[in-house]
């Protein structure tokens, strides 16, 4: 039996998943990342394959690994990673060293927009714009169930634009960590959206998660009803410029923010006001398999 074996290496986790050829999960497990120690963690996911392979008894042609960054198309070298350890380090060679067969890595949020367009919610579309909105905010772009890569490594890095059509309610002038003003994930991130309410409430030291703010504006608070209907503006803005760009046949939404049922058709009905066309036929959908996909969108590279 084939089996397919996929690694979500994450900041605090990492996890793998062991899929049949159709797709159907036969093993999922997850362990600690070890805390800055590169060789630990080639260590751990090794272990966590072997485990895999041992449970369901068989062996995984080829691997293929999720990581919170990217490889350099300049020097093949690990970029833009929140777990700084990888940086500067050729993970792919070194796993598939000690693997002794082929590893193929991907930025998490692609491996989530691959997992959706392959057998999840954007399944039945020739083309599907994978999105998180959680800690950060990061995409995908997967065209006839193909991930696309570009140069730069950097496919569907909507994040780091700038809010489009700003104004005075957006509260421009927020720098992100990249050093730009006003990109698009320090609005729609789930720590943007929670400081720029913190800013705005009238309670000193007030700090309530995401879920907090939008349980408080279903109660009637009208300050979290102002905030939330603000973040829908700014979703429905910047979905709208990739809609101008990409025209995806569909956009799938994950990350925490994705767990917020209203969202979606009320972004969706926002976003005649900013796309360039007399209708609007994408759809947006919520991720099929949640905080799954990552891994799972690892195990079909």
């Amino acid at each position: 039996m084939g089996i397919r074996i996929g690694v979500d290496l994450g900041g605090t986790k990492i996890e793998v998943i062991a899929l049949s050829s159709e797709g159907d999960e036969l093993f999922r497990h997850r362990l600690a990342t070890p805390q800055g120690n590169y060789e630990a963690t080639l260590d751990r996911i090794c272990q966590l394959i072997k485990q895999a392979e041992s449970t369901c008894n068989a062996m995984a042609t080829h691997i293929g690994v999720g990581i919170p960054g990217a490889i350099s198309p300049a020097s093949g070298l690990i970029k833009n990673a929140n777990s700084t350890c990888l940086i500067g380090k050729r993970l792919d060679i070194d796993l598939s060293s000690k693997l002794q067969r082929p590893v193929t890595l991907a930025n998490d949020a692609d491996c989530f927009a691959l997992s959706e367009a392959v057998d999840g919610s954007g399944a039945n579309y020739s083309s599907v714009f994978g999105v998180i909105l959680g800690t950060g905010v990061g995409g995908g772009i997967v065209i006839n169930k193909q991930l696309l890569s570009g140069p730069n490594a950097i496919c569907g890095e909507w994040g780091h634009n700038p809010l489009p059509w700003i104004n005075t309610k957006d509260k421009p002038g927020r720098t992100c960590y990249c050093g730009k003003q006003d990109c698009i994930e320090t609005f729609l991130s789930g720590p943007g959206f929670a400081s720029s309410y913190s800013g705005q409430s009238a309670e000193p030291n007030t700090f309530l998660s995401s879920e907090q703010i939008w349980q408080a504006a279903r109660q009637g608070d009208t300050l979290a009803s102002e905030h939330c209907d603000l973040y829908i503006e700014q979703l429905a803005k910047a979905l709208s410029s990739v809609i101008n760009i990409l025209d995806p046949a569909c956009i799938v939404l994950g990350g925490g923010l994705s767990n917020i049922d209203e969202i979606y058709e009320k972004t969706a009905a926002r976003l005649g006001n900013y796309v360039f066309s007399d209708s609007v036929n994408t759809p947006i959908k919520k991720a099929k398999y949640g905080d799954s996909s990552g891994v799972r969108g690892a195990a079909w590279l």
